[in-house]
């Protein structure tokens, strides 16, 4: 699966446990009608991959849906889902290939004269 939206912040790597296990955490902003800020999580080699991304850039990130059953000590169940990412690519902007041309300054256009006498607010309506 995959996700795509804006970079909205980069957490530090923290490690956990005498094994050293890694974890590096990334919120990214979807661009759609009902926008959604959603956490994806790096683990172990992977953590480095977001080194090279900052906060407002467009990303594709490429994601597996984790889940797990956790039985708490009262012996009540409970589950948790999270999204672990493994590929993150850097996504071009859209704005530069769909904006116009930029507009020539003021003095190279000339004022338009009145071709005939009539008035110019003459308008056939």
């Amino acid at each position: 699966m995959e996700i795509q939206g804006k970079v909205k912040k980069i957490g530090e790597t923290q490690t956990f446990g005498t094994g050293g296990f890694r974890k590096r955490e990334i919120v990214v902003t979807t661009e759609e009608q009902y926008p959604q800020d959603l956490m994806v999580e790096f683990v172990q080699d992977k953590t480095d991959l977001l080194n090279n991304y900052q906060v407002g850039q467009n990303v594709k990130i490429s994601i597996n849906l984790r889940g797990r059953e956790w039985t708490s000590p009262q012996g009540e169940v409970k589950y948790f889902n999270s999204i672990q990412g493994w590929r993150i690519e850097a996504l071009q902007s859209d704005a530069s290939s769909s904006e116009m041309p930029p507009m020539p300054p003021n003095d190279a256009f000339e004022p338009v004269s009145n071709l005939n006498d009539e008035d110019p607010d003459d308008l056939p309506f």
